[in-house]
């Protein structure tokens, strides 16, 4: 076993074809060490060359909603009255922490992605 860090496409290309080589190692042998550190240095090396950043909370709100199918009117029991729901889809009002709870708790909402700062809106 002659393992590297990856620095290069070339590096990660390798590693990726060496990791399906050993897809079905046993843990605990040689073969099956080989394969986590590989994929710990392949975790390590897409964390930093293809790395996403998390949407803001409006975006992962509004998504949620695509997913489900929900209305504005849905979101009620998360926000309150329709006219805050509004406010908040449209940057105007900024998410309280009793709102994130709400909508980590009903909807599954990664809270991560909640409590992202994001700028407002002004009309």
């Amino acid at each position: 076993m002659n393992i590297t860090p990856i620095k290069a496409e070339s590096d990660y290309e390798a590693a990726l074809e060496r990791i399906g080589e050993l897809m079905h190692a046993a843990p605990g042998t040689p073969e099956g060490d080989e394969l986590d550190i590989l994929a710990a240095l392949v975790e390590r090396y897409e964390a930093k060359r293809y790395s996403i950043d998390a949407p803001d909370p409006i975006e992962a709100i509004r998504f949620r909603m695509e997913q489900y199918g929900l209305k504005d009117k849905d979101l009620v029991p998360f926000i309150g009255q329709s006219g805050r729901v509004s406010e908040i889809l449209n940057y105007q009002r900024k998410l309280t922490l009793p709102m994130i709870r709400k909508l980590h708790n009903g909807l599954n909402i990664p809270t991560e992605s909640l409590v992202q700062d994001y700028e407002l809106h002004r009309s």
